[in-house]
């Protein structure tokens, strides 16, 4: 069984002191209220409910599973989710950051990320049926009518119902334009509002099915008759488990059911469901064949979530893993016994253990900082009061999202392999809660998008496609805070390193677009190495603004220290690898040649 303490000093750190985020929050539009001391309220709940509420079931969730009944097709969730989920709706979490018109709380989107942190290091199989619904929502905000924000996501604001993203299909996995699900007109309801109706089967779908909730609501991209061929022709539904009678209320049994759930290597306890529409009777959701734009809106805040859940991970195989290499007394210092009062010295004397803790901290601290850098240019980009600083935010989100993804669910693939060799032997024994991190943790290199479709999107798109201009705003901004620091002397061994990597990632940027001008393949030969390259500099940049913040804020002497030396060790043992990411890149794909 492994512990687990929600980090509020790191947060509040990264949240406060890092990025300046009160200021920030306070002048935008509704923001007045959104002050310190209501953030560090809503972040101390969450730890609570976190620590006692969702971290305990865990493991035995995990044991557990879910249980797919295929007569009736219905999905039982773990003994411990209803009353976990009935708690985390009572207390509004399932509308944290929703318009207060539809009875929401309208907290800044920062916030959210914070929070989400919190839940899902506390258990990341539960947190997976609420997730979903907050793209949802957003989706119906952005795109749906008024009547069907009303009745579908209201619901689903107040935790009665939640809400799914029904994308992928057998045949189409991260290539929607191949999707086949039909959708064909239905009879008018009701109110005389048009239906359609939706038949095709779905893969991969997150709380698809489940028993914690009255209704579930699925957003499902379908192609209508005339749709033309590929992505451009795919249109979005609302497709409810229930269909809703005359007074907005859960009915008839639409048709639409679970096949099957998938039998997953990790987070047992989210049921992901194989689910068949047979004619179910659904909504259009915004204009005909602009299916991907609703589905984006979606998608976007999800990339950012499961980037988190990453982090979640790293952050509680990190506090156990060092927990035990404090306890675990085993063999002798390699300068003489440290502790010769014991039969052995602790795992910390030895210095490889403590490179494997400081790698953990040093990317589970990074990540954190990244993505809620990128939640709050979310808050600016929806709720600044001038444009420019709207669209500047929005541009940025756009270039950092892959990363925040990409990056950090990959980092997590470490962190989490590290925690367990600290465990040794006893990390590959279940009771000790290790090699469930490890399992969970490979799934999300693959949750919205695989690591390769980031860094596609990262350099094909954001790079190439849009030209780069959020790129541009973070390389403007990093070489600005270089140009400001360069005589910090708390900052003097970390200003020279990000300088020059900053530059080389410009000037790396600039030869690659050239490259890839001529030949289109180079490309997808070097789009991963280039996320990797991107991430470890962002990483950097975002150390160095830390020391910076220790060293002014009003943290221990011990806090403060901690700050610097796993920032040193970052820029000394963890940056360089974009050496080797730019070897690989400047290889080009001749190094990748074609198989037979």
């Amino acid at each position: 069984m492994t512990a687990y303490k929600a980090p509020l000093d790191d947060l509040r750190f990264a949240l406060f002191d890092v990025l300046g985020a009160e200021p920030v929050l306070t002048s935008l539009q509704g923001g007045e209220a959104h002050g310190r001391d209501l953030l560090d309220a809503v972040l101390e709940e969450a730890g609570r409910l976190s620590e006692q509420l969702l971290a305990p079931t865990n493991a035995p969730a995990d044991a557990e599973g879910c249980q797919f009944d295929k007569a009736t097709g219905k999905v039982t969730t773990p003994a411990s989710f209803k009353e976990a989920f009935r708690q985390f709706a009572e207390g509004g979490w399932t509308g944290l950051t929703n318009p207060e018109q539809y009875g929401g709380q309208a907290l800044p989107g920062v916030l959210g990320t914070a929070t989400t942190e919190i839940f899902q290091s506390g258990n990341l199989a539960w947190s997976l049926y609420p997730l979903l619904s907050e793209g949802a929502t957003h989706a119906m905000e952005q795109h749906g009518e008024e009547w069907q924000r009303e009745l579908y996501m209201k619901p689903i604001v107040a935790g009665r119902w939640t809400g799914t993203m029904c994308l992928t299909e057998p045949q189409a996995g991260s290539d929607l334009g191949l999707l086949k699900t039909r959708a064909v007109p239905g009879e008018a309801d009701a109110n005389g509002r048009p239906t359609w109706k939706i038949s095709g089967t779905k893969i991969f779908i997150s709380a698809g099915e489940h028993d914690l909730t009255e209704n579930i609501v699925h957003l499902v991209l379908a192609r209508l008759p005339d749709a033309p061929e590929g992505s451009r022709g795919i249109s979005m539904f609302i497709v409810p488990k229930f269909k809703l009678d005359a007074d907005g209320k859960p009915g008839e049994r639409n048709s639409v059911a679970a096949g099957a759930i998938e039998h997953k290597m990790g987070i047992h306890a989210c049921s992901t469901c194989v689910m068949n529409f047979d004619g179910a009777e659904g909504y259009l959701i915004g204009k005909p064949h602009k299916g991907l734009a609703a589905m984006f809106t979606m998608m976007n805040a999800a990339r950012l979530s499961v980037g988190v859940q990453g982090l979640a991970l790293a952050e509680r195989a990190l506090q156990n893993s060092l927990n035990y290499a404090r306890e675990r007394l085993q063999s002798r210092s390699l300068s003489g016994p440290k502790f010769p009062d014991k039969p052995a010295d602790n795992l910390l004397v030895q210095p490889d253990v403590r490179r494997m803790l400081l790698t953990q901290r040093a990317f589970v601290e990074g990540s954190r900082a990244l993505v809620l850098c990128t939640a709050l240019q979310t808050d600016i980009e929806h709720r600044a009061t001038d444009e420019a600083a709207r669209q500047k935010a929005g541009e940025l989100v756009a270039f950092l999202i892959p990363i925040a993804k990409g990056m950090t669910t990959e980092l997590a693939q470490e962190c989490t392999k590290e925690a367990l060799q600290i465990y040794g032997g006893h990390g590959y024994i279940a009771e000790n809660g290790m090699e469930q991190f490890v399992r969970d943790a490979r799934i999300i290199t693959l949750y919205e998008g695989t690591t390769g479709i980031q860094a596609a999107d990262l350099l094909g798109r954001k790079i190439l496609q849009l030209q780069g201009v959020g790129f541009k705003h973070f390389l403007e901004e990093i070489s600005a805070f270089c140009q400001q620091h360069a005589d910090t002397a708390s900052l003097k061994a970390f200003i020279g390193p990000l300088a020059v990597a900053t530059r080389n990632w410009s000037d790396l940027t600039v030869a690659l677009a050239q490259r890839i001008q001529g030949n289109p393949e180079e490309l997808g030969a070097a789009a991963t190495d280039y996320l990797y390259y991107s991430g470890y500099v962002t990483l950097a940049y975002l150390w160095a603004r830390s020391v910076l913040a220790a060293e002014n804020g009003t943290q221990s002497a011990a806090f403060k220290q901690a700050k610097r030396d796993t920032a040193a060790f970052y820029f000394s043992r963890l940056l360089p690898r974009t050496l080797a990411h730019q070897a690989a890149i400047e290889a080009g794909v001749a190094s990748v040649p074609a198989i037979d």
